[in-house]
């Protein structure tokens, strides 16, 4: 048997998921992740980082289903007590790693995040003492992305700014405009416009009546597709920015050129050799893969410094700045990643890819 056969029988064991299997070591990391119902393709991509990642170092893994439920973050947590974990990873759902947190926190087990966005989460840290740090971007990360990308982005264009009236897109297209006002910069235009139509025609009309060359849509991506179509059925040369809506699927076809405010899908930013990794293991780094995978480095080296510095597990996930996979990941005082992971990223008519 060849090294890589060895190495990918190791990956699929810890990826079996059952609970008595564990590698060379005893397990030391838990993964909490929703593995049924509605949101098991996403815990699927949870588990396959986190499986990849601990076998590719020979660390133990031990898995539990939150069911991204209250109730299902609690049973894992007290899984992963017995187990005797070191740290967890994962979490989706704020409902499940809010209701598992006391009792990791009890236990002195801290906790990285691969998918939970709520603010509250690490907001509340300085009552709740929660040890629990992120990997994902914040909830309003991507508010303050748009504002900060776009604002330097299109300093010299003629740019309007629309929303589809729902809580999310107005603040993504007020985000926006109170950040060019800051700037000393006005856009031409301003409107909510009615979603779920089947042409936006007057809107686009009234974009280019304004000068618009460029717009911000804060928007689904059949609202953005449709704008697109209208516009260019009108021969008018406009420059379309949505935020990460834009990721979900849609009826109406995408045209290419369409920018996101979003970020890249890791695998467009990998090098050959952690691209052959994945390869290898058949896993395709979409969603949450790497970021679990990551989360799984990041717990690694944690405890290994820990150990050898003989400091406490928080002290160091706290003060270090961590290489992986994702980039040099570091967090703040509350446990948020600090930097941002947003880019603008292009349409080629298949995927998102990095603008520059």
């Amino acid at each position: 048997m060849t090294s890589l056969t060895r190495f990918l029988c190791g990956v699929v064991l810890v990826a079996g998921l059952l609970p008595a299997v564990a590698s060379a070591q005893e397990h030391r990391i838990g993964l909490a992740a929703p593995l049924s119902d509605a949101f098991a393709l996403l815990g699927q991509q949870m588990r396959d980082g986190a499986a990849l990642a601990a076998a590719s170092s020979g660390w133990g893994l031990t898995v539990d289903d939150d069911r991204c439920t209250a109730e299902g973050g609690q049973e894992a947590a007290r899984g992963f007590v017995e187990r005797g974990a070191r740290v967890v990873v994962g979490f989706l759902c704020t409902e499940a790693i809010e209701a598992a947190m006391p009792i990791l926190a009890e236990a002195g087990i801290p906790v990285i995040t691969s998918g939970v966005r709520s603010g509250g989460l690490t907001d509340r840290r300085g009552r709740t003492g929660w040890p629990v740090w992120r990997v994902a971007p914040r909830a309003d990360a991507e508010l303050a992305a748009v504002a900060d990308i776009l604002v330097r982005r299109w300093r010299g264009e003629l740019f309007a700014i629309v929303d589809d009236g729902t809580i999310h897109g107005r603040e993504l297209a007020e985000s926006l405009r109170l950040a060019a006002e800051l700037a000393g910069l006005q856009p031409v235009f301003v409107d909510t416009f009615r979603p779920q139509s089947d042409n936006q025609i007057g809107l686009v009309g009234r974009l280019r009546r304004a000068g618009a060359t460029h717009v911000f849509v804060g928007g689904d991506r059949d609202d953005v597709a449709i704008m697109a179509r209208d516009a260019a059925e009108l021969g008018y040369e406009l420059t379309i920015a949505g935020g990460e809506s834009l990721l979900a699927p849609g009826l109406v076809p995408l045209a290419a050129g369409v920018l996101m405010v979003g970020i890249p899908e890791a695998a467009d930013m990998f090098d050959e050799g952690t691209a052959e990794l994945f390869l290898e293991a058949g896993i395709v780094p979409q969603g949450y893969v790497a970021p679990t995978y990551a989360a799984v480095e990041i717990a690694i080296q944690a405890i290994e410094r820990a150990d050898a510095e003989r400091r406490p597990l928080a002290q160091v996930l706290a003060e270090t700045a961590f290489p992986t996979l994702i980039g040099t990941v570091s967090f703040d005082d509350k446990g948020d990643r600090t930097g941002s992971p947003y880019r603008l990223l292009r349409y080629d008519g298949e995927r998102f890819l990095p603008a520059d």
